[in-house]
């Protein structure tokens, strides 16, 4: 059935080895602004009435040690940061990501766009530096990319065997700083996913990267990356906090076993297409999805409200035979 997306700017493919997402915020998936997807408000606009936002409240502590802090009054990843910033009086851009319920560098447990009322939140912060020369004599160099939501793209897996794998240096939870000397602030997983993947085969490229502050436990350790089918639901307690890049975040019911099993799908096949996972970009797409009778409808709803990624369209409908297998329960 045609999609009827012609109006629509096609997005060169990016093959899984170079990337994965960082949200738009945290409901940005998760982890994030600019106009391609980060999280915030736009610029000019106020910032949302202190009434609208959820009082709940959250314990936090820096993932290599520090006492436990408490956390209230923020509705989107860069509201999350700064909170996290005031509470170990650090800045805000020290914050790489967070992980829930754990200190370790596990990205099956990635802070994206849901928090659940009783998840504990580890703050990942910036450690120490580094540069490293790559020969790219593979198509693929083996990254899978994701973004935190607020301007920073780092590395969420390596696959086995890789270009990457081979280079003990170059580690699960490093942020991508520059490559060439390019700077990467503020560019979302999809952009960073395509820059690796357009590097000429057969040179030399650089990449500066920055890896999360480590506790003593963790020294010596690399880092696994996330593995398909292995990932524990977020929200464990009553219910999850959604932070999203535009409005106010909502307190909403734990996703339901197919919102949870076409959210994985949709994540695989994000993955498969453009080289980035980003669960909450996939949850967003499942809930423009879920009520749609029809493969256009559904086109239409991504246009309006993810246009700036311009999926190519036989994306879209494999992300529509995913989420109608779900309901079915063919997944």
């Amino acid at each position: 059935m045609p999609l009827g997306l012609g109006r629509r700017k096609k997005a060169p493919l990016v093959e899984n080895e170079e990337g994965e997402p960082v949200r738009a915020g945290m409901s940005v998936s998760g982890l994030g602004g600019n106009a391609e997807g980060s999280p915030g408000l736009q610029p000019g606009l106020p910032p949302f009435p202190t009434s609208l936002r959820p009082r709940l409240v959250f314990h936090t502590q820096l993932a290599h040690g520090s006492p436990t802090g408490r956390i209230e009054g923020f509705s989107n990843v860069r509201e999350l940061y700064s909170k996290i910033g005031e509470a170990f009086q650090i800045p805000a851009a020290e914050v790489m990501f967070c992980t829930l319920n754990t200190h370790k560098v596990d990205m099956e447990k990635l802070l994206g766009g849901q928090i659940g009322l009783e998840d504990f939140i580890f703050a990942h912060i910036k450690g120490q530096r580094k540069e490293v020369e790559v020969f790219k004599n593979e198509d693929g160099l083996g990254l899978t990319i994701t973004d935190n939501g607020s301007g920073y793209a780092f590395i969420k897996r390596i696959k086995e065997g890789s270009i990457i794998d081979r280079i003990q240096v170059i580690n699960v939870g490093d942020m991508i700083e520059s490559i060439n000397g390019q700077g990467l602030i503020g560019c979302r997983h999809y952009e960073v996913a395509k820059m690796l993947k357009e590097l000429p085969k057969g040179r030399n490229f650089c990449l500066k990267l920055v890896e999360p502050m480590k506790a003593f436990d963790m020294i010596g350790q690399r880092s696994g990356g996330a593995r398909s089918g292995s990932a524990t639901p977020l929200g464990t307690g009553r219910g999850t906090l959604r932070l999203r890049a535009k409005g106010p975040a909502t307190v909403e019911e734990v996703p339901s076993a197919f919102e949870e099993k076409a959210i994985e799908k949709v994540d695989d096949l994000l993955e498969s297409y453009m080289g980035i996972r980003d669960s909450e970009l996939a949850a967003t797409m499942v809930e423009l999805g879920k009520d749609k009778k029809n493969p256009d409808d559904f086109a239409e709803a991504l246009d309006e409200t993810l246009g700036d990624f311009a999926f190519p369209d036989e994306f879209v409908f494999d992300v529509w035979g995913a989420i109608g297998d779900a309901k079915a329960g063919r997944l």
